[in-house]
């Protein structure tokens, strides 16, 4: 497969999971339909989902330090435990918002602009950065080191901001979830 593929196939991987998180959102497609009688593993989703965004946190640091002491197969691992994670987490996150559960954040005052500040570049950074983080992990597998250096240094940030702030938003709604 040359480049210019999977650059096509990296954006239609891309722009798929944008539009199914869309849908979701809108509350259009559910996989789910009635509420009342969810499965109760779906409420363990959110706190999965924050274990999941933690852990590759961690990762992605161990993962810059190894690649740092020139130790590209640890890094190497590091970051392929990283994206399988990100999967199962993005997974993860289709099926509870699938859910059509709702839960809005109950903070006042200064802290209600700080968390939607947090969750707003979150989400657009977590929609930008799937491409960044497709892009990078191929050009790594094939050891294409310049063009995965390029990219990685914008990958590797937005991908280590979202998997904070993913936690963030977590502890911060948590508290407001219905079902606790």
């Amino acid at each position: 497969m040359n480049d210019k593929l999977i650059f096509r196939i990296v954006w239609t991987i891309s722009a798929i999971v944008l539009l199914v998180i869309v849908l979701l959102q809108a509350n259009i497609v559910n996989l789910f339909p009635n509420h009342d009688v969810l499965p109760k593993w779906v409420q363990f989703l959110p706190t999965l989902n924050a274990s999941i965004n933690g852990t590759c946190t961690i990762l992605l640091l161990v993962s810059y330090y190894f690649i740092r002491q020139k130790k590209v197969k640890i890094h190497k691992l590091l970051n392929i435990t990283a994206f399988i994670l990100s999967s199962v987490f993005l997974i993860s996150y289709l099926i509870f918002h699938s859910a059509g559960l709702e839960t809005k954040f109950g903070g006042v005052g200064t802290i209600r602009y700080v968390y939607f500040f947090i969750l707003i570049t979150h989400i657009i950074l977590a929609a930008v950065v799937l491409p960044l983080i497709l892009l990078s992990f191929y050009h790594g597998m094939k050891m294409h080191v310049e063009k995965h250096r390029k990219l990685v240094r914008w990958s590797f940030p937005i991908w280590l901001y979202v998997t904070i702030t993913g936690v963030v938003v977590y502890l911060m709604i948590s508290p407001y979830y219905a079902f606790n």
